[in-house]
């Protein structure tokens, strides 16, 4: 079988109505209002075509031409359209004239048809004679179809087993006999192909003859590929896409997943894009893509890294509560940032060359103040609330005034000062002559003379003892 009489036999239907379009004498008949071919296959669309026969003038000359579009209402020859370059074929039988009718007949081949190629083909013809020129309306309609591989699962109990159906949308004249192919290789003949759920297989059908042109293949979807858009850093609040494709026919189904800790997965949505319009930093995580047909599924893992700027900052001492002078006492600054954030400290206000934590060896009372600290990466920075640190120590060895300074005349008013570093702040002692002066327990200034305190006498000696643990003696007085 040569390859027109096969284009012509069943790789081809034809809806055999006769279309008529006439205009009085003027005729053009298509042999079928509708053509379904094969791609890869030729197609013959023929018609004849009738005019009156005019004596005055004889011999009438006739200029045919088929087209599927028009330019500024001018038809577009078909053997002058780029789309059909090589691949077009005209043919016309001799115009015979009887009686006062002539008639002709014409052929349209179309070889190596393609998708692009459906369209509604019309004929044209003009003549030499006074409105010589008539088109053949609505002309024929021709559909360009590819062999199909239909997938079911006709038996429930056997989900694995499915049934590979070749078909076409055209209905092929005579008995075509199909070929099947499993990853490229002619494993069977015949419409039905029966198969068992396998990956790394792909399936197609041709008809006998024409195996160069295969259906499209059927197969499971390939390993996934999954892209975030932006790429590049992710900051927390941006819009974030996850995108997932895969190659698959039957069209591969797709379902999204975030992965748990512990490995379980939580369900997030159906379709091939994950979206977050506003990205948080509680969305980091590993998130999953399912793809699946009726032929296999596969999926594919993809990791999201949300950066941010530090938060939920805090500054805190260890020990905690009260701190003794001499003590060892660690200062730390923690905050929650992407990526890690760098620490500085301040005291009362005033940046520290410290590093975080910061340890204290032995605290001293010179270490007293309000601390601290700020947290900063690139996305951001936070300063933490005021931390007070206080430190507990004895008094130091306290320091005794006399006012007046100098020699002190007896009748004279004269005040004794006692003073003494100490926290919590000390109590004071008065002593005469090592004698406790109890009515001065807690007064760190003695008066006397005038209104305020008894009359001086000399060569009295005074101590003063903060909180019992220091004195200072007085020279006589």
């Amino acid at each position: 079988m040569n390859l027109r009489s096969a284009a012509r036999g069943f790789l081809f239907f034809l809806l055999s109505v006769p279309v008529l379009q006439s205009n009085g004498d003027w005729t053009v008949t298509y042999s079928s209002s509708n053509v379904c071919a094969l791609r890869g296959a030729t197609v013959d669309i023929n018609c004849t075509y009738e005019y009156p026969d005019n004596v005055q003038y004889r011999p009438t000359t006739v200029k045919p031409l088929w087209f599927t579009k028009a330019s500024n209402y001018q038809p577009v020859v078909l053997e002058h359209d780029t789309e059909y370059t090589g691949r077009v074929e005209f043919s016309r039988g001799e115009v015979n004239c009887t009686g006062a009718r002539c008639h002709g007949t014409c052929t349209l081949r179309i070889r190596d048809l393609r998708q692009s190629d459906s369209a509604v083909y019309k004929f044209r013809f003009t003549t030499n004679q006074p409105g010589g020129e008539y088109t053949g309306d609505p002309g024929v309609k021709l559909s360009v179809t590819d062999l199909q591989v239909k997938v079911s699962f006709p038996h429930p109990t056997s989900p694995t087993k499915a049934k590979l159906e070749c078909h076409s949308m055209c209905d092929l004249a005579g008995d075509p006999r199909y070929i099947w192919f499993r990853n490229g290789q002619n494993v069977l003949q015949g419409m039905n192909y029966w198969i068992y759920i396998q990956s790394g297989y792909s399936y197609s059908c041709a008809v006998e003859g024409y195996e160069h042109q295969h259906s499209p293949l059927v197969y499971a979807p390939k390993t996934p590929s999954v892209t975030a858009s932006p790429s590049g850093e992710i900051e927390e609040g941006s819009s974030v896409t996850l995108s997932c494709s895969s190659d698959a026919n039957p069209a591969a189904n797709y379902t999204w997943f975030r992965v748990n800790r512990d490995g379980s997965s939580r369900y997030m949505n159906q379709g091939p894009q994950l979206i977050f319009r506003r990205i948080l930093s509680s969305d980091s995580g590993r998130y999953r893509c399912d793809t699946q047909n009726k032929l296999g599924d596969k999926c594919f893992f993809i990791s999201i890294n949300v950066k941010y700027g530090p938060k939920h900052i805090s500054v805190y001492s260890s020990p905690s509560g009260e701190i003794e002078e001499g003590s060892s006492v660690t200062l730390s600054c923690s905050s929650d940032a992407n990526p890690a954030a760098e620490y500085t400290w301040f005291k009362n206000n005033q940046p520290l060359l410290w590093e975080p934590p910061h340890t204290f060896p032995s605290f001293r009372p010179e270490d007293r103040g309000t601390y601290r600290c700020q947290a900063e990466n690139k996305y951001g920075q936070l300063r933490s609330n005021l931390l007070f640190m206080d430190v507990k120590y004895a008094p130091k060895t306290p320091s005794v005034t006399v006012r007046p300074p100098g020699e002190i005349e007896e009748g004279s008013s004269v005040t004794l000062s006692c003073s003494s570093d100490a926290n919590p702040a000390a109590n004071y002692t008065w002593f005469k002559n090592n004698r406790r002066l109890t009515d001065t327990l807690t007064h760190p200034a003695r008066t006397y003379g005038g209104t305020t305190g008894p009359t001086l006498k000399p060569e009295a000696a005074y101590t003063s003892r903060p909180g019992e643990d220091h004195s200072q003696s007085l020279p006589h007085l």
